[in-house]
């Protein structure tokens, strides 16, 4: 830099601050990107303040809350936005993918007056004269969709869930990824459609992230379908415990995620044939007609965490009443829905799909907080 009044004028200028700078771009063996800027000119615009309350390219490492404190500078880490370059690309082989199997888009209220499943995992709103309640799954309006003939249907949209739970894998508000389709014959069928829709959504991001030379591309896994279906009733004998009928906690995903890589190979992994004692709460969820000690459920998971959890549906009208009654729900709660099923609804079943948890595993990330932008938890509303 030749002239010495712009040099002091940088010099002087705090780190952070916005600039805008006219000059000559050459290669250079020596920077990182192969080519310099030489200045001929600079206009700051905007100065930051001093001292920065997190280091943005120290190497200095700073605890989560205070970079969650001050996301906004913690997102220029390129790091950090690396996290949500691969979420985006994500995002869009999921949608791309929905499309081409013949999904339709859609969005449904996140504000309701009755949860998919009740309970104490709801957030309270005031509505007016009434109550009503952030939506934790869009469960009930899928399943609406699909007596309105709508047949294959999609969504993509923030879900709350008030668990008081303080873990890396926990939040409030998560991004669920929803999907329902009609005319299923059996639980394999949603098994095969939502295993086909991770492997295209993969191959898309990466082929997306492969062209633009970002790295990225090597963190996503060649899924190939089928995916290992390891029953509940093994799982249960892998963690020695068989016969308990005891839903899985996280350690012991944790455990079934290592039995299934170490000796079967398999980071993708269904884990099939859940008992109805384990989803007496679910009560959408069609018991076999075979043995209705068991459901057509499963989960998806991914070295030891799970993704996505779903099966058939119960489409007929009397048998889901008994499984409103045996959950302890008023029938009377649910008008809406339940007209949908006494005009005719058609066999049918879908999933819930976790993307934040998909992003915290595939980034590498420690915490699960880290895959959102402004994360929110049991003590974090801000920013």
């Amino acid at each position: 830099m030749s002239d010495p009044a712009l040099f002091d004028r940088l010099a002087q200028t705090p780190r952070e601050s916005v600039v805008e700078v006219v000059g000559t771009v050459q290669r250079s063996a020596k920077a990182k990107r192969g080519v310099e800027l030489l200045p001929s000119d600079v206009t700051v615009l905007s100065v930051a303040e001093v001292p920065l309350p997190l280091g943005i390219v120290d190497k200095v490492g700073a605890e989560l809350d205070t970079r969650l404190n001050h996301r906004v500078l913690d997102l220029r880490k390129p790091a950090v936005r690396e996290v949500f370059e691969l979420r985006a690309a994500l995002l869009e082989g999921f949608r791309a993918t929905f499309g081409e199997r013949g999904y339709l888009e859609v969005e449904t209220p996140k504000l309701l007056r009755q949860g998919a499943e009740g309970g104490a995992t709801l957030f309270p709103v005031d509505y007016f004269e009434t109550r009503a309640y952030l939506a934790q799954s869009p469960q009930l309006y899928k399943q609406m969709l699909m007596g309105a003939g709508f047949e294959r249907v999609f969504e993509i949209a923030p879900a709350f869930r008030a668990e008081p739970s303080d873990t890396v894998r926990h939040i409030t508000e998560f991004t669920s990824l929803d999907a329902e389709l009609s005319y299923i014959d059996s639980a394999e069928d949603v098994r095969a459609e939502l295993e086909a829709v991770v492997v295209g959504a993969l191959g898309r991001a990466r082929a997306r992230l492969a062209l633009e030379g970002n790295g990225l591309a090597e963190k996503l896994p060649e899924a190939r379908a089928p995916f290992p279906r390891f029953a509940f009733s093994e799982c249960e004998r892998w963690l020695g415990r068989p016969g308990a009928a005891q839903d899985l906690g996280t350690e012991d995903e944790k455990r079934i995620g290592e039995v299934a890589e170490k000796e079967h190979h398999a980071e993708f992994y269904f884990i099939t044939d859940f008992p109805t004692a384990v989803k007496a709460h679910t009560f959408y969820a069609a018991r076999r007609d075979d043995d209705p000690s068991l459901t057509g459920y499963f989960d998806l998971d991914y070295r030891g965490t799970e993704l996505a959890s779903g099966g058939p549906r119960e489409h007929r009208t009397d048998r889901l009443l008994a499984n409103l009654a045996a959950a302890g729900l008023d029938p009377a709660a649910f008008p809406g829905y339940l007209e949908a099923f006494r005009f005719g609804m058609p066999p049918h079943g879908g999933w819930g799909f976790g993307l934040d948890r998909f992003v915290w595993k595939l980034a590498g990330v420690a915490n699960i907080r880290e895959a959102r932008l402004f994360p929110r938890d049991r003590y974090r509303l801000d920013p």
